[in-house]
């Protein structure tokens, strides 16, 4: 940035004498600076009138503005539907680095020192294709974690802890994302309720670190300890090799909707960062009360510089945008894959190199764009997730009630990376495939729930979705019957294996990787408790199922045809991509029939990796979706002269030894199972 720029250097920087603040209000008539005493946090001791320049910027000088010293900003302007001016409420600076609670439900903006020695770490620079994300929550991932020292668990730096690291590169994910960390509170409905937002999706500042997650330590020291510890663990991630992804919500902010809290941007310029109709209203596209105006640029600039700060100063590796089709609405409110805002986030030098991953839809009119984003965005992709619970969870459960509804094509086509949503340009590491999320069900339990159980979250159990496209296997919940355990517990493999067996970018669930539950729970935002931690006491299932997890992160990374980085082409080589062979029970090749059938729901897929940076690589994946057992024919294909079994999801315990197979064998197959075969 340069002076050149008139949005340059918004917030304050520091000098020889003091420092400078920038705000900017296009609609403000006057903006206050104020300074207050550093032990009382009440007290004012000094006030600066800040000048306005012609571009809505409003600056103040101060030699009290120093490192530590709390502020705030109070505004003053007309009164129109679309403003809410107070003189007298303390604002938060939209671009301060570091906050401080004084109150409950008040904070103080904090000048902070940014100096932070990384010792010469670098960002792991993850491929794509290597890339395997592992969503996860600061507190709720070490917080029971009996080998962190108890004063670091559930903060920064208890995430990274020799002992988690160790976890995370035992199990062989790359990529942390941590649910928001962007500083936030609580909605005024749930403090009543004495409950409290856990997730962490209701935004105070976009620029500085959540300081209850930081150690007590930490706190007590203030902001400067706070977000040196937070750059302190992505030193660790980093120099242990491990990404960090933040999630990040840029669509709404805590001051919900009308009558809710006044707390920065509604007393700095209304108008200008939320959207509302001439008469004031709110035009709510995010379900949560307010939505950032991106038809404005100063938002929009806003983002781009939040992003700017976290890849750069914090180091952080890559972005996931809630509710990201809300950066993407136009001045009218519509959606396009063309707005400035989503592209000048993927063209801006600062952020090259940095991964873009989009939810790409919202709650207003055109909200669902899965696929409709720019070439450069990764999007979580629910259609696979949807596609993969439909084929193992809700297609059995019909099945056995009926016959089954739908056969395997659409199935293959979202473990292929599915082509019918990403275009050939962005190719399959467009899509995020995931089964699970922060939201919905855990793994365990969309294998063991057939409905939500969301009363204690006080809503009369109206909370959460009811399309879960899960399948108790014969028991609503808890259950001793050793058929359904066993049920459930290869339907986790079969889950499993399938997500991280698909072309596309992979993303797990912290805890699936052993079955954790949440005791049916589809929507535990609420919850600050061993309902949502992740525990790390397991039964011996649970040690057999992280074995699984273990050994298919293995697979996915010594085996490339796994993972290609674009689609195939007929008739040309792409490079890295996989030529992929369809093969029905007999070896055969696929029919139209075998796609569209529901009485098909065993296939055989051969892919064949295209060399450029690995060495040549061919496996076999079979896929049977029926409750009972079958057997293949192996395919005969040129040059495979043996099939050797790397995985099978039928096994209890993944199998040591790798059993060879000759083309043209017959192979028995357990029912709802998958096998995966090295073609050599």
């Amino acid at each position: 940035m340069n002076a050149g720029d008139p949005l340059h250097d918004l917030g304050v920087r520091l000098g020889p004498n003091g420092g400078e603040l920038r705000v900017w209000s296009e609609h403000a008539d006057a903006v206050e600076l104020v300074i207050f005493d550093d032990k009382d946090p009440n007290w004012i001791t000094r006030s600066v009138d800040m000048t306005r320049d012609e571009h809505g910027v409003w600056s103040g000088r101060s030699r009290s503005l120093i490192r530590g010293r709390r502020y705030a900003v109070r505004a003053a302007g007309p009164v129109t539907p679309n403003n809410v001016f107070n003189p007298q409420t303390l604002l938060l600076d939209p671009y301060a680095r570091g906050l401080a609670r004084v109150a409950a439900e008040q904070w103080r903006s904090v000048v902070v020192d940014d100096a932070f020695d990384w010792g010469g770490v670098g960002k792991p620079q993850i491929p794509l294709d290597r890339t395997v994300v592992y969503e996860a929550h600061v507190k709720g991932l070490s917080k029971l974690h009996p080998d962190v020292p108890e004063e670091l668990r559930g903060t920064y730096a208890g995430l990274a802890h020799p002992a988690m690291i160790a976890h995370l590169h035992d199990l062989g994910v790359t990529s942390v994302e941590l649910l928001p960390v962007h500083a936030f509170t609580s909605e005024q409905r749930l403090i009543k309720q004495g409950l409290v937002n856990y997730w962490g999706y209701n935004t105070l500042n976009f620029f500085s670190p959540h300081a209850p997650y930081a150690t007590k330590r930490a706190q007590a020291s203030g902001a400067d300890a706070v977000l040196r510890e937070f750059k302190g663990m992505v030193k660790l991630l980093h120099e242990a090799g491990i990404e960090v992804i933040l999630d990040v919500v840029y669509n709404h902010t805590a001051e919900e909707g009308p009558g809710g809290p006044r707390t920065s941007f509604r007393g700095i310029d209304n108008a200008s960062y939320y959207r509302q109709d001439d008469t004031g209203a709110y035009i709510d596209v995010t379900g949560c009360g307010n939505t950032v105006n991106f038809g404005h640029p100063v938002p929009q600039r806003l983002v781009i510089d939040s992003l700017r700060y976290w890849a750069q100063e914090v180091q952080i590796d890559g972005f996931r945008f809630d509710l990201a089709a809300t950066l993407g609405r136009n001045a009218d409110v519509e959606y396009t894959r063309d707005h400035p805002l989503l592209h000048a986030i993927l063209d801006d030098p600062a952020l090259a190199g940095v991964k873009m991953i989009a939810e790409p839809w919202d709650v207003g009119m055109g909200g669902w764009q899965t696929g409709n984003f720019p070439d450069g965005w990764h999007e979580w992709n629910d259609r696979y997730r949807d596609r993969v619970r439909n084929f193992w969870l809700s297609d059995i459960d019909y099945a056995r009630r009926a016959d089954a509804p739908v056969g395997i094509g659409g199935f293959a086509t979202r473990l292929a990376g599915s082509s019918n949503t990403f275009s050939a340009e962005r190719g399959p590491l467009a899509s995020v495939n995931f089964i699970t999320a922060h939201d919905g069900f855990t793994l365990a339990d969309l294998v063991s729930y057939d409905v939500k159980h969301n009363v204690g979250n006080g809503e009369a159990n109206r909370d959460g979705t009811d399309n879960n496209r899960s399948f108790n296997h014969g028991a609503e919940g808890p259950t001793d019957d050793p058929g359904i355990l066993a049920a459930r517990r290869k339907a986790m493999r079969n889950l499993l294996g399938t997500l991280l067996l698909s072309s596309g970018v992979p993303m797990m669930t912290a805890g699936d990787e052993f079955g954790r539950s949440q005791r049916g729970n589809n929507n535990a935002y609420c919850h600050d408790s061993e309902l949502t931690w992740v525990g790390w006491s397991r039964e011996p299932w649970q040690e057999q199922l992280l074995a699984h997890s273990r050994r298919l992160l293995e697979l996915r990374r010594t085996n490339p045809a796994l993972r290609p980085k674009h689609f195939a082409a007929a008739g040309t080589d792409v490079p890295s991509a996989s030529v992929m062979d369809w093969f029905d029970a007999s070896g055969e090749t696929m029919s139209t029939d075998d796609w569209t059938s529901p009485r098909n729901r065993t296939l055989q897929f051969f892919s064949t990796s295209t060399p450029e940076l690995e060495e040549l690589n061919r496996i076999l994946l079979i896929v049977h979706g029926v409750e009972r057992p079958t057997e293949v024919t192996l395919p005969e294909h040129d040059g495979v002269t043996a099939y050797r079994r790397v995985w099978n999801s039928a096994d209890d315990v993944p199998a040591e030894d790798e059993e060879s197979f000759s083309p043209g064998q017959r192979v028995a197959v357990s029912a709802t199972s998958m096998q995966l075969f090295r073609a050599v």
